[in-house]
């Protein structure tokens, strides 16, 4: 298994994309100038990912197809397999989350922390989870980041989320 990454430039600054050479394992936000880490690639799968996530960014792409292997407990894929259900210019609960997992209301807390731990964002869009009150809350990358993406998919809908 041969792993390899790339950097590419986003509006919420760099991307560092990680695959395995069969899947994407890794999507996270990075502080490291583009140019400082490769940001050329020859692997098939990395191109893709940056294609399918450039399409994302200028409203082309609303569903990622692409191979992911997640690494993470069997609790936190079975969050993160839920997250991928969660549609485009949609929102859900930790709660509902919880709910869709037979789990009980209370487990909220729990899936928040598996959501806090996805290593794919955005294609995994753990972003489109809020509070129990509607409200934004939570975001490993930061508010600001996940209050971009929440308007880039939606910026009608998700006024609520804001206040304005």
């Amino acid at each position: 298994m041969t792993i390899s990454g790339v950097l590419m430039g986003s509006p919420l600054g760099p991307l560092r994309l990680v695959g395995d050479g069969r899947a994407l394992t890794s999507v996270e936000f990075t502080e490291s100038p583009v140019t400082e880490i490769a940001s050329t690639t020859d692997d098939p799968l990395l191109v893709e990912a940056r294609r399918q996530l450039d399409g994302y960014f200028v409203g082309e792409v609303r569903e990622f197809d692409l191979p992911l292997a997640p690494r993470g407990t069997e609790f936190q894929l079975r969050v993160w397999e839920q997250l991928r259900r969660v549609p485009f210019a949609s929102t859900v609960s930790y709660g509902e989350i919880a709910a869709r997992m037979g789990m009980a209301p209370g487990a909220s807390r729990a899936v928040g922390m598996a959501n806090g731990a996805n290593p794919i964002a955005i294609i995994v869009p753990c972003h489109r989870v809020i509070g129990a009150n509607g409200k934004l809350v939570g975001y490993a990358a930061g508010l600001p980041r996940k209050r971009f993406l929440l308007r880039h998919e939606s910026p009608i809908a998700q006024e609520s989320l804001f206040g304005s």
